[in-house]
């Protein structure tokens, strides 16, 4: 990985993601049904987390976590109902630093250039928390709702959560759901290296980009988390030793096109996972557009309702 001012990297990793959903706008997303539901709260050792509950109680439970930087409201209504529809209850968890979950504030950043030079001579960079800091999160709100396993559904950041769930608390996890994420293996393309062209353009239009970014807001998404939570993927590292060991059944779902974690990652995350299976999405990038969200929510219902929870 090549050294750029910590500056420059968040920025790369924020204008990509904006990349991916810039064809988005407002009339195309909704959290109107979400945000109709109250959010609860749960504290544990001072860390409170923030998680809604919807859909039938008598259901088997499917967990949705979310990416980087974003609450859950980024999932949008669309994927929230369609999973509902499918004859689950969902849980929907604000990552801390996002949402209503809890904030940390810009004096606890590692200092980022230094971290990066230490990641970058293989030395563990500091964070103020771990990805398995905000795995064990999932599992406090599932203990506080006293859900014995459940379905965990992850989108980028939030699948190597739930990965790491399935293979330290695979007693807790019935199936593993991983869309667009990656093992962070050494040897697959970093972040943001296929969508360079477009990065620059948006950079080009400053007003166009702080149109998206207000977007983004508005859609949950917390760009003060980056810095915290690209230091916890980077403190985890190459996660394919832990991956291996995993033995839910599992899921694996990636964008042809996607310019953030390109299809590689999503290839390399099946190929460890034995009897894993893994679907690409022509026309996907690096979020469920309206043309393939439906075929995605087709196969994640398929995935969940073969493999059912005993006694449920």
């Amino acid at each position: 990985m090549n050294i750029q001012k910590p500056t420059k990297l968040i920025s790369t990793l924020l204008l990509a993601i904006l990349v991916s959903y810039g064809s988005m706008t407002l009339a195309d997303y909704s959290r109107s049904y979400m945000d109709s539901h109250p959010m609860n709260h749960i504290n544990t050792d001072g860390v409170e987390i923030a998680y809604q509950v919807l859909g039938p109680e008598d259901a088997e439970t499917a967990v949705l976590v979310m990416g980087l930087g974003a609450s859950h409201t980024l999932w949008g209504d669309d994927f929230v109902r369609g999973i509902i529809a499918a004859g689950y209850r969902v849980v929907l968890i604000d990552n801390r630093d996002t949402g209503e979950s809890i904030k940390y504030p810009e004096k606890d950043n590692p200092v980022l250039w230094w971290q990066l030079l230490k990641y970058r001579l293989g030395m563990n960079v500091s964070t103020t928390y771990q990805l398995s800091d905000m795995a064990g999160d999932i599992i406090d709100v599932m203990d506080a709702l006293e859900i014995d396993r459940a379905h965990l559904i992850g989108a980028s950041m939030g699948g190597m959560i739930a990965q790491e769930i399935a293979a330290e608390h695979p007693q807790r996890t019935q199936t593993l759901v991983s869309i667009m994420s990656t093992t962070w293996a050494e040897h697959l393309p970093r972040p943001g290296r296929q969508s360079t062209d477009a990065i620059r353009s948006m950079a080009d239009n400053e007003d166009k980009d702080a149109k998206r970014a207000e977007f983004m807001k508005k859609m949950g998404f917390h760009a003060a988390a980056i810095p915290r939570q690209v230091m916890a993927i980077l403190r985890a590292g190459d996660r394919s030793e832990a991956v291996k060991t995993i033995t839910t059944p599992t899921l694996v779902i990636h964008g042809r096109d996607d310019p953030l974690l390109t299809v590689e990652h999503g290839e390399h995350t099946a190929e460890l996972i034995r009897d894993s299976r893994l679907v690409i999405f022509e026309g996907m990038g690096h979020n469920m557009p309206d043309t393939v969200r439906p075929d995605i929510l087709r196969e994640i219902g398929k995935h969940l309702s073969s493999n059912p929870i005993a006694g449920l």
